[in-house]
């Protein structure tokens, strides 16, 4: 499916969500809920004058989104940090494991109170394996040693060697983050939707491509947009480039049957306003963004659209 952008930017957007829900082949899933379904999808967003592609047919939490992204360029990887600001999007996969694993049902609210108010209960149970932050600032290496052996080297920061290249050698086309660690896939809570991200330069601008193996288009898809959207502007920020074009390609690209209410109201709607970002300083390094530093204007959106997570 190939993006118009004639119109309203969001549009593009939307038009995937009615092409998913009417034309999809409705498939079992992992979560058991089933979903519609097709393989492929591209979607193009202009980034230059601070437009980013912020879903205004229901209120997307950007600063949640925003406080994600910046946790995991910490590369953290519990949840806890998260939860001590109130951002809740990954707190059912820990939750789920610790009753799979002890069997003793607790609701979520009171997992996640526990997580916030017992460190030692966050460090057991607040884990999610080497999830993205961990993959994208240190990657593992291994050293063979002199008897033949194989030890742990010094990690990759992936984030860090991309801004270096595309400083020091903008027309490289090696300028690739990377989530897919197959040999770490089995310790993860769950692997990694948004996996590759490839940036490109041309006439100073900084361009970016975003592959996603696997898309919940009403739920997931507006986050990892402005997301996606934020990384760039960051890292176009701290390369003195101007922010070009995003690039969205969706690999199995779908929506839960248990979404309907959502999808249907969503589409009744049509976009409101054009929302922008201002960057209001320049911190040292990529890693030191904090979410004060960044503000949208020309937000109006309609009401948000409650749904449920499908674990």
């Amino acid at each position: 499916m190939v993006a118009n952008t004639q119109t309203h930017p969001e549009q593009q957007y939307l038009a995937l969500m009615r092409h998913v829900w009417t034309q999809g082949s409705e498939r079992t899933d992992r979560t058991g809920v089933g979903t519609r379904s097709v393989m492929g999808a591209v979607l193009r967003f202009e980034l230059a004058g601070g437009a980013m592609p912020l879903v205004t047919t229901k209120r997307v939490y950007w600063k949640t989104a925003t406080r994600e992204l910046l946790w995991f360029l910490t590369g953290e990887t519990n949840i806890r940090p998260l939860v001590l600001q109130g951002v809740k999007i990954w707190n059912e996969w820990p939750h789920a494991r610790y009753v799979r694993e002890t069997g003793d049902a607790l609701p979520l609210d009171d997992f996640v109170a526990r997580i916030a108010e017992d460190e030692a209960f966050a460090v057991r149970w607040g884990e999610l394996g080497p999830v993205y932050g961990k993959q994208w600032t240190d990657w593992p290496t291994y050293i063979r040693t002199s008897d033949g052996r194989f030890e742990r080297g010094p990690g990759v920061n992936q984030i860090a060697q991309v801004v270096r290249s595309l400083r020091d050698d903008p027309g490289s086309r090696r300028h690739i983050i990377e989530g897919w660690n197959v040999a770490d896939l089995d310790q993860m809570a769950l692997p990694p939707c948004h996996k590759t991200y490839q940036f490109h330069v041309a006439d100073g601008r900084l361009n970016a491509v975003l592959y996603q193996r696997s898309c919940d288009v009403a739920l997931g898809l507006p986050f990892n947009l402005w997301s996606a959207a934020l990384l760039t502007r960051m890292i176009a920020q701290q390369t003195d480039l101007e922010p070009g074009e995003l690039v969205w390609m969706g690999g199995d690209t779908h929506l839960y049957l248990n979404h309907a209410h959502l999808i249907e109201e969503q589409l009744s709607r049509e976009p409101r306003g054009y929302p922008a970002l201002k960057i209001l300083r320049r911190p040292a390094s990529v890693f030191d963004y904090r979410i004060e530093d960044f503000a949208v204007h020309g937000y109006t959106p309609h009401p948000p659209i409650q749904a449920p997570v499908a674990v």
